[in-house]
């Protein structure tokens, strides 16, 4: 066992956190961080650690709480000078055994340099994303902070409190911080922050028993991820349960056997966390947590890593490069009047803090309300003018697409699936439409995937870790940009269907 985890384990105790001899932390050095291993098989509903609320690094436990709240500072802002304020005190902290155990940094690309961002990123979905982040970060630092140090009367160290030590307390709390309760908010929570991610395959969750212990039910609590975090990334992250009733939870367990045997001595504790598996492990075997069904772009701007074939990846186009690329086939006029008509219909993109967007999904398949606009596009005048007409008609978005295609295809009966009614949108023009937006989007990254491809092979265990994880992301994209040309080549399509239409 290393020094750094002999000092954190003593700190456990004398914090009150318990942490079963069934876990071993391994400390892969500051390069590879922390995995948890079984030495023993474990069960579902298993306690395994437990956790006082005191013991996480929140606003409200820290020593700079004061400060903080004569500021008026809350939220991340807050818990970044809390977690800055603990880290300058050095050994003097509450959290010295802790805090020794967390790197400077986390890898994230909120810290990376300019330099790295425009030749890593460019052109993938978090390149302007971690942009706009550097400089958010950097008003709140030098609006909120830096009056702090300049001004305030608490006389704190301007070597502890810069903005560089700003953006790292915040990569920290990115890839760390839960939501903890209503109470303490955000907060940093020891032990729990050492189980990797794997996709879809956790083995525990994190619990608290509820303070509200009449309610009687279970409430999810989300683990915290940084406001400004980029919008576009849709996630469900790691998780904090609520516990007060359920049965197979409902007893306490030991931890101070290699065996995880129930207790009768834990009484019910508001103010404690409890980590719980949820999937049995076999001895030997990783202790995996779940960051959430994320893709790699969102795994990468949170935590510093990819996952190679991540079900979950998406790739974004925005309404703007649709619109730009119509206009090169048609009138301004023309265009606006086919968009204005997708909006009174109460179609949209994604929305996003700068920009509206639309998803292209993992396998390739494009959002529906890309389709609908590129369907609208290339309307003739007759159907455009009949839709026009037909409008006051339409009751919501679900009704009207079946209705539009039964009008614009000149079929008896509108189509009785889903999947019938995107092959009828997916006319020659949306194809060719369709490919021409994934040539664009993929002339964003510059070099080819090939290249990416080989630049892995030659050496994906030596790659420093920045280069390789920005490279699986750029891989992942490009795939899903040329899973979306096949989508849109007429050899994808499933054999045509008969379709009944007027006479």
């Amino acid at each position: 066992m290393s020094r750094r985890l002999r000092a954190f384990r003593r700190w456990m105790r004398s914090q009150g956190i318990e942490c079963s001899n069934a876990l071993e932390i391994i400390d892969g050095g500051y390069e590879q961080g922390f995995s948890v291993k079984a030495l023993c098989g474990l069960a579902e509903g298993d306690l395994v650690a437990t956790i006082p609320k005191s013991a996480c690094l929140t606003i409200q436990t820290s020593a700079a709480r004061d400060i903080i709240e004569d500021a008026g500072l809350a939220g991340l802002l807050g818990l970044a000078v809390a977690l800055m304020y603990e880290k300058s005190l050095g050994e003097a902290s509450a959290w010295a055994g802790y805090l020794q155990l967390l790197p400077d940094r986390e890898c994230v690309p909120l810290v990376w340099t300019l330099d790295e961002l425009d030749s890593l990123l460019y052109g993938t979905e978090l390149h302007k994303a971690v942009k706009e982040d550097k400089n958010l970060f950097y008003e709140d630092w030098k609006e909120c902070i830096l009056p702090l140090i300049a001004n305030g009367p608490f006389k704190l160290n301007p070597n502890c409190f810069g903005v560089e030590q700003y953006f790292a307390a915040r990569s920290l709390i990115s890839s760390r911080s839960f939501e903890i309760d209503d109470y303490h908010g955000s907060g940093m929570v020891p032990l729990a922050d050492l189980f990797n991610h794997k996709t879809g395959d956790e083995n525990i969750h994190f619990t608290s028993v509820s303070s509200h212990s009449g309610s009687g039910s279970d409430n999810d609590l989300e683990d915290n991820r940084d406001g400004s975090c980029i919008n576009k990334l849709s996630t469900e992250d790691h998780h904090f349960r609520e516990n007060t009733s359920s049965s197979s939870l409902s007893g306490k367990y030991s931890l101070n056997d290699n065996h995880v045997g129930y207790s009768p001595n834990y009484e019910d504790d508001p103010t404690a966390l409890e980590i719980i598996i949820v999937k049995a492990v076999e001895a030997g075997a990783e202790v995996f947590n779940t960051y959430g069904s994320m893709g790699n772009a969102a795994l990468l701007h949170r935590y510093g890593f990819t996952e190679p074939d991540n079900p979950f990846d998406i790739v974004n186009i925005e309404l703007d490069t649709v619109l730009e690329w119509t206009k090169s086939l048609y009138s301004s006029r023309y265009v606006r009047a086919r968009l204005s008509l997708w909006r009174r219909l109460r179609f949209s993109g994604c929305v996003g803090l700068t920009s509206e967007y639309f998803e292209i999904s993992s396998d390739g398949k494009p959002q529906l309300d890309l389709l609908i606009l590129l369907y609208f596009i290339f309307l003739t005048e007759e159907a455009y003018h009949k839709l026009n007409q037909m409008l006051p008609s339409f009751g919501n978005i679900s009704e009207a697409i079946p209705i539009i295609l039964l009008e614009t295809n000149n079929l008896k009966f509108p189509p009785e699936t889903p999947e019938v009614g995107n092959e009828l949108l997916l006319t020659d023009m949306v194809r060719e439409a369709l490919k021409s937006l994934a040539d664009i989007r993929e002339s964003f990254y510059g070099e080819s995937i090939e290249d990416d491809i080989e630049v892995l092979k030659r050496g994906c265990l030596m790659l420093e870790r920045k280069l390789y994880h920005s490279l699986t992301l750029r891989m992942s994209e490009t795939r899903i940009i040329q899973k979306l040309r096949a989508y849109a080549s007429p050899a994808s399509r499933r054999t045509k269907r008969t379709y009944t239409r007027k006479r």
